[in-house]
């Protein structure tokens, strides 16, 4: 696993994949509500998910996972909802209840019907081809669905 910016223990850290949309939305989030966090590159094309470190943080060997301290999250969606209630500055969520019930309606269209289908096409992207075209393959693919 490869580091970004090094700070105190008591920063947040995230270990996140740069092609992980799970990954993308807590970065978004994290940058939304102005949050300073070390990233902490972790290879899914190296398997490092499965590294005994990695592991110690989430034996379920998927990203992100967010370090706060002593707190260890894993699921894109716990982090950005513990996100939510610890630093309330900036909220991502808007205060009408009935925007917030579609705001989550949302969230759940995208974790449970686009994000399966996601999975096995970043397989296929292990394919021996140049990055762009992967990213290519890739956003195709997902507009068919």
């Amino acid at each position: 696993m490869a580091t970004g910016r090094s700070g105190d223990k008591n920063q947040l850290k995230l270990y996140s994949f740069w092609l992980s949309s799970c990954s993308h939305r807590v970065r978004i989030a994290l940058n939304l509500k102005g949050l300073s966090y070390e990233y902490i590159a972790v290879d899914l094309s190296k398997d490092e998910q499965f590294s005994p470190e990695f592991s110690k943080l989430n034996p379920l060997g998927y990203v992100p996972v967010l370090v706060d301290g002593d707190i260890v999250l894993a699921d894109s969606l716990a982090i950005i909802m513990y996100l939510e209630e610890k630093y309330p500055q900036h909220p991502l969520l808007p205060q009408d209840l009935q925007k917030r019930g579609i705001n989550y309606q949302v969230a759940n269209i995208v974790f449970s019907s686009i994000q399966p289908r996601q999975i096995p096409l970043y397989r296929r992207v292990r394919l021996p081809v140049y990055i762009r075209a992967r990213l290519l393959w890739l956003c195709i693919h997902l507009i068919k669905f």
